[in-house]
């Protein structure tokens, strides 16, 4: 998801989108570990996804603290 759609999101629907993204980063995990992951690229695209959503909630915490 682009960085300007979850900026138009709210603090709370951004904290369960989290949640799901590491849920699915640890599935991943797992996946590879038992080499079982079909598609590598898939992990990478779930860490950026989460750095990207810890990102907005962070622009929102110095926002509101201003």
């Amino acid at each position: 998801m682009a960085a300007a759609e979850l900026r138009s999101k709210s603090v709370d629907e951004l904290k369960e989108m989290l949640g799901k993204a590491h849920r699915e980063q640890f599935n991943l995990r797992v996946q590879r570990a038992t080499s079982q992951l079909a598609n590598p690229s898939a992990f990478k695209k779930v860490g950026r996804s989460i750095a990207r959503i810890k990102t907005i909630l962070n622009e929102k915490r110095t926002q509101a603290e201003s």
